[in-house]
């Protein structure tokens, strides 16, 4: 098949809402969905970390640019892991967030606000009302010692609280590649599924927190593994987000076809769209490097500097253009903190 072909059947695919290639789905843009009876019985652990999980209700602008695939109200659970209010949830649940309504364990509500951002790994901070502290706080626990078979659980705050709790299994770990400019090497994969996913903590049978919940699959969830906070904590405490030079960030949904990376679609704000990519596009070749499937496509723009120009080789109607790309740090244009 030639590469006019395929790029036309990207263009269908994208039409049909059908694209191939990518392994999850995207981050969802309203509450997790009831699935009654998708999880095993609770285990022991789940008593133990119930009252740290609160269910979170965001409100973001419409305005903001997030909005345009993640909506403006999001809802979903964070894990306080300090007395003082301190909580971890999955990022796309509050990410621009100016308001956020919690309701904890016992039924109360209280408010919170972002304190930072981690969108490498794809985790939040965010903090509750200080005048409602000490609030109960779930030990960190150490993801890397997971393992295949390995019991675990997921707590998680659906449309009703107390959070619910669920014995899950460890199905795999191992890397994740993702669309909208993500990829984790080490993800945890577990089945089945709990009704309650996005934000839910994952706990090991001590009521350790060993990961957040942050994608419903097709066979279970995957899980950010909790040992990617401790490096950045106190930076995106201190500064809402990490000391680490950030990634470049082109703004584009990118899914992998024979001979290329496909452009599924572009984010209006973003530099991709500023310098004329167009979904239906085709990548071949990045600084005129051959790119043949997604994760080495991020990892050779990722390997540059923030402020260096990107050359790429993108083929459209029949023939090979090339576009000059000015990439941008994530965190000058989404809002990642609270005012």
């Amino acid at each position: 098949m030639t590469l006019a072909s395929r790029a036309g059947i990207l263009t269908v695919a994208l039409a049909c809402g059908v694209v191939s290639g990518v392994r999850a789905a995207p981050p969802p843009a309203s509450g997790p969905r009831p699935e009654p009876g998708a999880a095993a019985p609770t285990p022991s652990g789940v008593g133990r970390a119930r009252a740290a999980v609160v269910g979170i209700k965001a409100r973001i602008p419409p305005d903001r640019p997030s909005t345009v695939t993640l909506g403006e109200e999001r809802a979903g659970s964070a894990t306080v892991i300090e007395p003082e209010g301190l909580a971890v949830t999955v990022g796309y649940l509050v990410l621009e967030a100016t308001r956020i309504d919690v309701t904890l364990e016992d039924g109360r509500a209280t408010t919170a606000r972002v304190v930072g951002h981690d969108f490498e790994s794809g985790l939040a901070l965010i903090r509750l009302d200080p005048s409602g502290a000490p609030y109960a706080a779930v030990r960190l626990g150490a993801s890397a010692p997971l393992a295949p078979g390995e019991s675990v659980a997921i707590v998680g705050v659906g449309a009703s609280v107390p959070a619910s709790g669920a014995m899950v299994r460890v199905t795999s770990i191992g890397p994740f590649v993702a669309y909208w400019e993500y990829l984790l090497d080490q993800a945890i994969f577990v089945a089945p599924h709990h009704p309650a996913f996005g934000g839910a903590a994952l706990v090991d049978p001590d009521g350790a927190l060993v990961g957040v919940v942050s994608l419903r699959l097709q066979a279970g969830h995957l899980a950010i593994p909790i040992d990617l906070l401790g490096p950045v904590r106190a930076a995106i405490v201190s500064t809402g987000r990490p000391a680490r030079p950030p990634r470049p960030w082109l703004g584009i949904r990118a899914v992998g076809i024979e001979g290329g990376v496909g452009i599924a679609g572009v984010s209006p704000s973003g530099p991709a769209h500023a310098a004329g990519l167009r979904p239906g596009d085709v990548v071949v070749r990045v600084n005129g490097e051959r790119v043949a499937d997604v994760e080495t496509f991020y990892r050779r723009i990722w390997a540059r500097p923030v402020t260096q120009l990107l050359e790429l080789s993108v083929w459209r109607e029949g023939a090979v253009e090339t576009l000059q790309v000015r990439p941008r740090d994530r965190y000058a244009t989404f809002q990642h903190r609270s005012p």
